[in-house]
């Protein structure tokens, strides 16, 4: 079992992947964010929607949350815990993050700023 903190950064997200690590990542962000890019295989549910749909979130496995910095995810994941989900960690940095880090072929795209 993966035991991570609040937070995760996203090199450890990524070294996760890459090892086959079973886990959940829950995009937040709106519908037009999550268009402009995503990572592959990310649930994408917008933060507003999260209270609904509690119940097709896993629970057996990390639940890694972002969002495009990491602010909105951070309060997903802070409501999360409030609902009982123990393995839950927010992305820090968010997408931007990762495409400055990890997948850099994503730089060619412009993320707005929210």
């Amino acid at each position: 079992m993966v035991h991570w903190g609040r937070d995760i950064n996203v090199q450890t997200l990524s070294n996760a992947r890459d090892e086959g690590v079973e886990l959940t990542l829950l995009d937040v962000r709106e519908d037009d964010e999550f268009a402009l890019c995503a990572i592959d295989g990310a649930l994408h549910i917008p933060m507003q929607e999260v209270p609904r749909r509690i119940p097709d979130l896993p629970r057996n496995q990390p639940l890694v949350v972002m969002c495009h910095h990491g602010g909105r995810s951070d309060q997903v994941a802070q409501f999360l815990r409030g609902h009982g989900f123990t393995n839950v960690h927010n992305l820090e940095g968010g997408i931007d993050s990762w495409a400055l880090m990890v997948a850099v072929s994503y730089t060619h795209l412009t993320l707005p700023t929210i």
